[in-house]
């Protein structure tokens, strides 16, 4: 099989708009953007330290939505940053809504989850041990037990 890359692809109803989010936000920095003449912007990517979003706005011609106008989304976008609180804080800050705050969680991380202005879940966080996967298990197991 040949090297594979996978890119998240998301819609939103502002890319514009999104693209200063996600830079305030995660410090991610546009590569380039798509725009037709009347300013629909067909494809954008953003470089999140090494690891590429794309995005464009809303197409219902071709059936492409945004999350905000489906109300809502199936899909949560994992993203390990060096200070979850931090992260979520600016978030807010610029207009995400919080889903659940930032805590230690059985698997070794602290993490919390917000969706942003555009309808999409983030969860981010950072390390706070080695789990084993074995030990991760253990612990999931307690969880529910």
């Amino acid at each position: 099989m040949t090297n594979q890359v996978l890119f998240p692809y998301i819609c939103v109803h502002d890319t514009a708009a999104a693209i200063a989010f996600y830079a305030e936000v995660f410090g991610a920095k546009e590569q380039f953007r798509l725009a037709e003449p009347s300013g629909r912007i067909g494809h954008a990517e953003m470089d999140f330290n090494g690891t590429s979003l794309m995005l464009c706005d809303e197409f219902p011609e071709y059936g492409i939505r945004s999350a905000n106008t489906i109300g809502a989304t199936p899909v949560t976008l994992h993203l390990h940053v060096d200070n979850a609180d931090a992260v979520i804080e600016r978030a807010l800050k610029a207009g995400a809504t919080l889903q659940m705050p930032a805590e230690d969680h059985f698997y070794g991380e602290r993490s919390g989850a917000f969706r942003d202005p555009f309808g999409h879940r983030w969860n981010v966080g950072h390390p706070i041990e080695n789990v084993t996967t074995d030990e991760m298990q253990r612990r999931y197991t307690d969880e529910f037990s």
